[in-house]
């Protein structure tokens, strides 16, 4: 995808990212890094808990997410970071195995009234598996530069 700016950027717009197959390998190493729960480190455990086997953390659902998008580069020339994200919503287990890939929708672009060479888009992010079912839901609100070329 090419690079965009905050300027090209309209609301109803849609991206959708390629899409990741997690491991149980991979689930079970960010949890010891980042979530140890039993349910994410240990398939015995995570048999007996509510879920009825292994499921990656929130946490390493939302961090691919994002990665997937943030990989297509279509904000790799304007992007300056986030001041924070909305409405973050875990809607149902991934488990190894999934596959998951982003959709996400441009819900605003908005310039800075103070500073003129940025502002603020307001993107919702879906994770969708592989049966289409939305697994994640936030909404990053991206600080991006304008574009100032003619």
């Amino acid at each position: 995808m090419d690079s965009r700016y905050l300027d090209d950027l309209t609301p109803g717009q849609r991206f959708t990212s390629p899409g990741l197959t997690l491991t149980e390998a991979e689930i079970i190493d960010f949890a010891w890094r980042y979530d140890p729960q039993p349910f994410h480190l240990d398939a015995n455990a995570a048999a007996e808990s509510p879920y009825g086997g292994l499921i990656a953390s929130g946490f390493q659902s939302l961090a691919i997410c994002f990665r997937l998008f943030i990989q297509s580069g279509l904000l790799a020339d304007s992007s300056l970071g986030s001041p924070g994200i909305d409405e973050l919503r875990w809607l149902a287990p991934v488990r190894p195995g999934d596959t998951l890939h982003s959709e996400i929708e441009v819900l605003e672009a908005r310039p800075s009234k103070s500073k003129p060479d940025r502002g603020i888009a307001r993107l919702r992010y879906h994770a969708v598996n592989q049966r289409g079912e939305v697994v994640l839901s936030f909404i990053v609100n991206h600080l991006l530069r304008r574009n100032t070329q003619p």
